[in-house]
């Protein structure tokens, strides 16, 4: 679940919770004036408390999450600048590599994707074409450079970064 949808959904979750609280509030009330028995009146200020429970917990956590995104992002920004100069010469690199072995500007664009981790349903939705299309053109990516797949791929690029085991 995108970042956005999970985002969203548990803001529609809060309020849900929020909303349940007050209307069982409302009914409370109703209810007291009505005369309405004690273990009526238990029981619904029972799923009124596990309500806003859930609406506040929810709240908290969203905020939680949020916070900790903002600095995931500020830390994975800090990261691309410090490092903008090495990051610019693999990929151009990268390029360079898939020129070298004759893809197509899709097989290119596939390629990088697949290093960047998307799966093929994630290309196919970012390049509106079909997931059977993006197989089909990872195939042949695989097929010109001689490599057997997604991880030999990404090791290809990354084999020389990483330092070597004593």
């Amino acid at each position: 679940m995108s970042d956005d949808v999970a985002g969203k959904w548990r803001t529609g979750a809060a309020f849900l919770f929020a909303v349940i609280a007050i209307l069982i509030a409302t009914d409370l009330w109703t209810d007291r004036n009505e005369g309405a028995g004690l273990a009526h009146l238990a029981i619904e200020t029972a799923v009124l408390v596990a309500a806003a429970s859930g609406a506040i917990l929810l709240s908290r956590r969203m905020t939680s999450v949020q916070r900790e995104l903002a600095v995931a992002r500020e830390d994975a920004e800090r990261w691309r600048n410090e490092n903008r100069q090495l990051v610019n010469g693999l990929s151009s690199a990268i390029k360079a590599k898939f020129a070298a072995w004759a893809l197509t500007e899709a097989e290119s664009d596939i390629g990088l994707l697949l290093l960047k981790g998307l799966s093929h349903k994630e290309v196919a939705d970012m390049r509106q074409t079909s997931e059977r299309t993006v197989r089909e053109q990872a195939r042949s990516l695989y097929r010109k450079s001689g490599l057997t797949g997604r991880a030999d791929l990404a090791a290809f690029f990354l084999e020389d970064l990483l330092p070597a085991r004593n």
